[in-house]
């Protein structure tokens, strides 16, 4: 504080003020100065008892708030359906903005030349009603004199009038002065142009379509769940299947006395037809007879359009009619019968499934079927092959698919077990992903063929064009590759009697023979057209079949010519029928191709075609299997000095 100054002395000895402050405090009386003690008195700050104690320190600690510009009340859990990922998802971004007050104006400038324009016509207009109200004035005034002031005041008016118009011309000019008016520029000509006119079209009118149609029922649901309810929910849940397992166990009594009746129908027809059961053998025989060159066409729908498929078994004394039939809600691919047990039947589907019937029991589903728990394929399999039992003589067949997984399955307590051998993959299409992962590109596997007699070593066709040597024992790498075809590989096969030749066709018209040791083919065949696929047949080491897309069968004899088919026979009547499969018969001279519409073409190969050679007076001819790998040796070692 500053501090006080010292009173100024007057002349009189006294200070300022002090005489008329004691009249009036005696003027007052002892009243007035009662209580000026309590309010001068210092108050005292009552102190709360639950109040903190804090030190200095702590006092002077600031504590700093930071504004941001987020809405409190803007909310943070919206969902909106998403059409892409077909789910609801929540919005992370929400709207800040909080908008109090909103008005829209037509406010100018001052010194905008509008505002300025605004304000001389404002002010002329003011002046103009100024001078008109003059006049008036001057009026009212003259009319009480004479006649003389009525004729001055009408001469007034009329200089008001005029005034009034050439303060309006004046402000106008003046207006015109504030804003001068810009001169109209010339556009200068450019020499380089020769169009010196410009023209605009007429742009059409978009066409607009509209259309009305009912909005579709809406309905507004709204309900709380809780534990209870949930509860309450899986109770009535597990009500509804026990009432299903008691109607099912009440139906199953019904159903063993139908069983029980059908079966006493059947003892008493046995009993009656003792006379039928003789002849029905020889009705069996009499109806291949008449059927024997009668046959039937078969038509399906288009690969693409699988719908239901079919498992039929002929014989050839009556190919009318098959011995067996099965059928399946899917189409059937392919198919193998064991060589020891033929009545079993390995079968792989269009769905990726595999399944196994058994021809004799008389159902018409397969006794056993894999399924998405048990490791079934994700695309159709094309070839299933039968192998040898395991260490526990449980039955084993394996199975290739477009999903790039050679599969092992083993029958196994009455269910089929699945072993992933190999899965297929293209090299050189190893990409990295994000955060260091490796994607790979998935082969697709079509074909494939187990070694007569290597057991674990075997070949698989890609549609990519390759072949795989892989082993059973390695299932994460392969043994060797080869860059056979330009387009997908539809069959692979081993050579029954040389242990070191293969052969592949391909959708490329070709077809080529191997030795697995040497990378370079050793024949190369081209048939002019997609091959379908490729046959050794089981007398020769020489001889092959091959059927291909424009509907023929080419039969080979290396022997005989190295460089083209010995026999080129049509098959197929209609050209759009294109031959799929091809197999020799393992003991008569019979070929069996088959189309893509269902229909099964037996061939018998004539005499020229499965010549033998010819015994020499006094010489034993010999015959086997080491002649038939010394005949195909001979020829490869031809082709081997040949090729550098």
């Amino acid at each position: 504080m500053a501090p006080k100054s010292a009173p100024r002395k007057l002349s009189g000895g006294q200070q300022p003020g002090t005489r008329g402050t004691r009249k009036r405090d005696e003027d007052a009386g002892p009243d007035v100065g009662e209580g000026l003690d309590d309010w001068a008195q210092a108050k005292s700050l009552l102190r709360p008892p639950d109040q903190l104690e804090l030190t200095e320190a702590e006092l002077k600690e600031e504590f700093t708030r930071i504004l941001r510009a987020n809405n409190p009340h803007a909310p943070q859990n919206i969902v909106r359906f998403s059409f892409k990922e077909g789910t609801f998802k929540h919005i992370s971004f929400v709207d800040q903005l909080a908008v109090h007050f909103s008005l829209v104006g037509n406010m100018i400038p001052k010194d905008s030349d509008e505002g300025r324009r605004q304000k001389f016509r404002a002010a002329s207009i003011t002046g103009s009603q100024e001078a008109m109200a003059q006049p008036s004035e001057e009026a009212e005034g003259g009319g009480e004199g004479e006649g003389e002031g009525e004729g001055e005041g009408e001469e007034g008016l009329k200089e008001a009038g005029s005034q009034v118009e050439v303060q309006a011309a004046e402000a106008e000019a003046e207006a015109e002065e504030v804003t001068p008016r810009k001169p109209k520029e010339r556009k200068l000509t450019n020499q380089f142009n020769f169009s010196e006119r410009a023209s605009q079209t007429f742009n059409n009118p978009l066409r607009a379509r509209e259309c009305q149609m009912e909005p579709p029922p809406r309905a507004t649901f709204s309900a709380t769940a809780n534990q209870w309810e949930i509860y309450d929910a899986y109770v009535e849940e597990l009500e509804k299947q026990e009432k299903t397992k008691e109607k099912e166990k009440a139906k199953a009594p019904v159903a063993k006395k139908l069983e029980k009746r059908t079966t006493r129908k059947k003892t008493s027809m046995e009993s009656m037809s003792d006379d039928i059961t003789k002849v029905a053998q020889a009705a069996k025989i009499v109806e291949r007879m008449v059927n024997q060159n009668t046959y039937d066409d078969i038509a399906q729908d288009d690969f693409m359009k699988q719908n239901r498929g079919m498992l039929l078994l002929y014989t050839l004394k009556n190919p009318s009619f098959p011995e067996y039939i099965f059928s399946s809600e899917c189409g059937i691919m392919c198919l193998d019968m064991h060589v020891e047990h033929p009545y079993l039947v390995a079968v792989g589907y269009y769905d990726g499934n595999v399944a196994i019937y058994n021809l004799k029991k008389p159902h018409t589903q397969p006794s056993y079927r894999s399924s998405a728990k048990l490791g079934k394929h994700s695309e159709p399999v094309w070839q299933v092959r039968w192998q040898k039992d395991d260490m526990d003589n449980n039955f084993n067949f394996f199975s290739v698919s477009s999903d790039g997984r050679i599969v092992s399955w083993t029958l196994v307590k009455n269910e089929l077990m699945h072993t992933d051998i190999i899965k297929l993959n293209v090299e050189g299409s190893t990409t990295e992903g994000t955060e260091d992962l490796s994607l790979y590109t998935i082969g697709c596997g079509t074909s494939f063929d187990f070694h007569k007699q290597i057991d674990y070593l075997f070949l698989v066709g890609t549609e990519e064009g390759k072949i795989y040597k892989c082993s059973k024992s390695y299932s994460s790498q392969f043994l060797d590759m080869f860059e056979a075809h330009n387009m997908a590989v539809d069959a692979v096969t081993w050579n029954p009697y040389h242990s070191k030749v293969f052969m592949s066709c391909s959708s490329d018209w070709t077809v080529k023979i191997w030795d697995h040791t040497i990378k370079i083919p050793m024949f190369i065949y081209d048939l002019n057209s997609a091959v379908g696929d490729i046959a050794w047949a089981p007398y020769s080491s020489t001889v092959f079949a091959a059927v291909t897309t424009d509907g023929k069968a080419h039969v080979f004899d290396l022997v005989i010519n190295k460089y083209e088919a010995i026999c080129n026979q049509p098959i197929v009547a209609k050209k759009k029928n294109k031959i799929t499969h091809v197999q020799f018969n393992a003991i008569h001279p019979i070929i069996i191709v088959g189309d893509d519409r269902g229909q099964v073409t037996c061939l018998k190969l004539s005499p020229n075609l499965r010549k033998m050679p010819k015994e020499k007076k006094g010489q034993e001819v010999k015959r086997g299997p080491e002649v038939e790998i010394a005949k195909l040796d001979k020829l490869l070692n031809l082709v081997r000095e040949v090729k550098p």
